[in-house]
């Protein structure tokens, strides 16, 4: 399966003028829209921060900072308010990769095309 690569603008809710926009990896693997660290301090103080220890691809256990509420907006897809995952990452080229994951994927009403190597438009369940 190829790369699906999303344009996201993440805003905070409490400072506006506090905000972020950045191509993010869509990995349907890990849960939430996952930052860098280092990235934090441009979006301001969040009334909501909690060191949680997660799990990452590798099998790893790590310390992350999960804060919020944020608005995140997936292009193309209504935005959502949500929570960031921020965790000291590195992508292969050394550059930090932000990653998007299902949980902001879901309420964005967005769903992995993998033939076509894209989002695409799903209607929402309550099942």
């Amino acid at each position: 399966m190829g790369r699906v690569i999303a344009h996201v603008t993440i805003r905070n809710v409490i400072d506006p003028t506090k905000e972020l926009h950045c191509d993010a990896l869509v990995d349907t693997g890990a849960t939430m829209l996952t930052l860098p660290t280092r990235w934090r301090e441009r979006l301001g103080t969040f009334p909501h921060c909690q060191k949680v220890n997660m799990q990452v691809a590798t099998q790893e256990r790590v310390e992350t900072e999960v804060c919020g509420p944020a608005e995140i907006q997936i292009e193309g897809f209504r935005p959502v308010m949500g929570e960031i995952c921020f965790l000291d990452m590195k992508g292969e080229n050394g550059e930090p990769e932000p990653l998007v994951g299902y949980i902001t994927l879901e309420q964005s009403g967005a769903a992995v095309d993998s033939l076509g190597h894209r989002l695409i438009r799903v209607p929402y369940d309550l099942k």
